[in-house]
């Protein structure tokens, strides 16, 4: 889903209170952090990821991992990139729902 310019403005600014989920640490990306990140995305829809200070991953390397799984980052901050993907279930579409409503 590409977001238009209105749509990560809203999703930034619920993110704004948001705790990291999902950590990369020295071992750096693996598949099992990948699923981990699609994971969270499936159930909240809207998740950050911090890289720890001691990974040698790149937040742009690792912003192009997962737009390759097909989930949109919205934000990049330092070390700390601000994910968006609508949920599989629709019993966790609560974000996507208020996202749809803004594109008019």
């Amino acid at each position: 889903m590409e977001l238009t310019g209105k749509q990560k403005r809203y999703l930034r600014s619920l993110a704004v209170n948001l705790k990291p989920i999902v950590q990369v640490g020295k071992s750096g990306v693996s598949n099992e952090i990948l699923t981990s990140i699609r994971l969270a995305c499936d159930a909240r829809e809207l998740i950050k990821v911090q890289i720890l200070q001691n990974s040698d991953v790149e937040a742009a390397e690792l912003a192009e991992l997962i737009e390759e799984m097909g989930l949109d980052v919205v934000q990049i901050i330092g070390r700390n990139l601000v994910v968006f993907k609508v949920a599989a279930k629709k019993e966790h579409r609560k974000i996507s729902e208020v996202i749809k409503n803004l594109i008019k």
